[in-house]
């Protein structure tokens, strides 16, 4: 298990990793001074996917997903698709059971009873366009489990990566969100070759940016300053405030587009922390800012 204290000590540690970035030191020396001032652990990546320049600040610390996992639980959903083991337009059964009361589910709002079938391609967009957790555990049952995703990840070559827990798991034990961590270079890594169409076909690629474009939750987070009507197709993630009032995840990762139709990739993990979730949620809409003004000028 990583230690709060484990943790809270990366926020004292700037990693800087460049690559081609020499002409981004003015990005380099904002987003190091941003992370040094706010009393949380944060990991930042961006990649200019025009150009391959990666920059990262902690990119390397290991911090909680919380729901961002769900953008790889989706990949590993998609690539049974792509291997026609699953279909888009399979009907799979909902039961009640499936549907827990208490947790974040628009799914069970829309469907309270259950015991109805509806397509796969509905479940995915549930759980990654609205974050639903209940949407999310149907997913890693249909897969045999975290465990199938995790090894995925691996067979990709993203090796900083832990998925081993369920949403319903982590409601029942909040300690266990540390077991699903990732680094923030490891996520702009599989945001680039998800990108560039290295993991999915065509189709299910189309399919997975769309849903992440219209997802809806975090809106103060990657989007929350960037100019209004920027597409950002992302995928947020956020543990709540514990009974000491400290926040163990708030994050977002994304593909931006640029006025001249380029993209960057950019993931922020924002961790341990006393901020509130509105004051959490601006460090990664500042980090995202500062990436939107370099590479947008």
């Amino acid at each position: 298990m990583i230690s709060v204290k484990k943790i809270a000590f990366c926020v004292l540690f700037l990693s800087i990793a460049n690559s081609g970035f020499a002409q981004h030191s003015a990005l380099r020396q904002k987003a190091e001074e941003l992370i040094k001032s706010k009393p949380a652990a944060i990991g930042f990546s961006v990649i200019n996917l025009k150009t391959g320049d990666t920059l990262s600040v902690n990119g390397a610390a290991h911090l909680p997903m919380q729901s961002v996992y769900k953008f790889h639980l989706a990949l590993a959903v998609l690539k049974q698709v792509d291997q026609n083991k699953l279909k888009l337009d399979q009907q799979i059964l909902i039961s009640k059971k499936d549907l827990l009361p208490d947790t974040w589910s628009p799914l069970r709002d829309k469907y309270p009873q259950g015991n109805i079938k509806i397509p796969l391609s509905e479940i995915l967009f549930y759980t990654v366009s609205q974050s639903d957790n209940n949407g999310c555990d149907i997913l890693f049952r249909l897969l045999g489990g975290p465990e199938k995703v995790n090894n995925y990840m691996q067979s990709l070559g993203i090796t900083d990566v832990a998925i081993r827990s369920t949403e319903e798991q982590m409601h029942a034990d909040d300690q266990l969100q540390f077991k699903n961590w990732t680094t923030a270079n490891a996520a702009t890594q599989l945001l680039k070759s998800f990108y560039t169409g290295q993991l999915l076909k065509q189709s299910s690629n189309a399919f997975l940016m769309k849903i992440m474009a219209g997802t809806t939750t975090g809106t103060g987070k990657l989007k929350g300053k960037l100019p209004t009507g920027t597409e950002v197709a992302h995928k947020t993630g956020y543990s709540g405030q514990n009974k000491a009032g400290i926040i163990a995840a708030t994050n977002d990762i994304g593909i931006v587009t640029l006025p001249d139709g380029s993209q960057f990739a950019i993931a922020v993990f924002v961790s341990m922390t006393a901020l509130d979730e509105k004051a959490s949620d601006l460090i990664i809409a500042e980090l995202a800012r500062l990436g939107w003004d370099e590479f947008a000028s």
